[in-house]
């Protein structure tokens, strides 16, 4: 079943790469959509582990759900990370360019 998650910190297309390449192996299908805020993750979700890992995996990306209670420093920290995972993706969107 196709599930959606709002997720924080994703700003643009450098972000929406990082995640796509992160997570493409497991889930195929996963789409960011760079139209809502809070931006959408996608993904076709057939247990509660994918779910879980699906979470975690944008969590340690920078990218926490917006349903996650975060700390003032844990959140500063996740958004730290989402800035590198940016910077990250844009540059490979650069190389296949």
């Amino acid at each position: 079943m196709i599930k959606s998650f709002e997720v924080l910190n994703i700003k643009c297309g450098g972000c929406a790469g990082t995640v796509k390449s992160k997570l493409e192996d497991r889930f195929p299908d996963i789409e960011v959509n760079l139209d809502n805020e809070p931006r959408i993750v996608s993904a076709t979700i057939n247990s509660q582990e994918d779910e879980v890992y699906l979470l975690q995996t944008l969590k340690s990306l920078g990218y926490p759900s917006i349903h996650e209670e975060l700390g003032g420093f844990e959140g500063a920290l996740l958004k730290g990370k989402s800035f590198v995972s940016c910077a990250v993706g844009k540059m490979n969107q650069e190389k296949e360019n």
